[in-house]
């Protein structure tokens, strides 16, 4: 019996190593089609702002680098909502994935999914959100639907903001705290 229980175990033990070396490669592909589909998100939402405000164009050829954001948000009152993106180092090419959270609590009522860009004027203010991430809102809209670029005139503390709006009905008045993160396992 001890015989056939050790073969057992080393067979259990073998297929156990079989299943670990084959779900490896799978875990990495899934993480590179992760990117890859964030980095499409990220050049469509790019096109969209660049092709619809000319302002944003001047601030893209001033701006060390950018990040865009696929986001998602609800509200019901309270607001609440989530998204991935990436930030880019428009000098050095490197990329860094990022997740964001957002909360808030006022007057609101809907759903929306929407893109937002940063371009960054200066080294200091991309490496600030890259690795502390931190934006306090206090705003007022109402989506329904539409597409579109916001417009924005200049640079304000070092970054310039567009949201493009793709779905959703919203409208809400509060004030909202959004935190941006890196990815940890899409940056491995």
């Amino acid at each position: 019996m001890k015989t056939l229980g050790s073969v057992m175990l080393c067979l259990l033990l073998a297929f156990s190593t079989v299943a670990v070396a084959q779900e490896a490669p799978t875990k990495i592909d899934k993480r590179a089609a992760k990117r890859a589909a964030i980095d499409q998100m990220a050049r469509d939402t790019l096109q969209t702002v660049l092709t619809e405000n000319a302002q944003a164009n001047a601030l893209a050829d001033r701006a060390v680098g950018f990040a865009v954001f696929d986001s998602v948000k609800v509200a019901f009152l309270l607001s609440g909502g989530g998204g991935i993106g990436v930030a880019v180092n428009s000098s050095t090419g490197q990329r860094t994935y990022m997740k964001m959270g957002t909360g808030g609590i006022g007057l609101g009522l809907g759903g929306q999914s929407y893109q937002v860009v940063f371009f960054f004027e200066t080294q200091k203010a991309f490496d600030r959100f890259v690795n502390k991430g931190w934006a306090a809102d206090a705003n007022a809209n109402a989506a329904a639907g539409t597409k579109g670029a916001n417009e924005t005139a200049s640079f304000n503390n070092g970054v310039a903001v567009f949201q493009v709006t793709n779905k959703g009905l919203m409208a809400q008045a509060d004030v909202s705290g959004t935190k941006y993160w890196k990815h940890k396992k899409l940056n491995r």
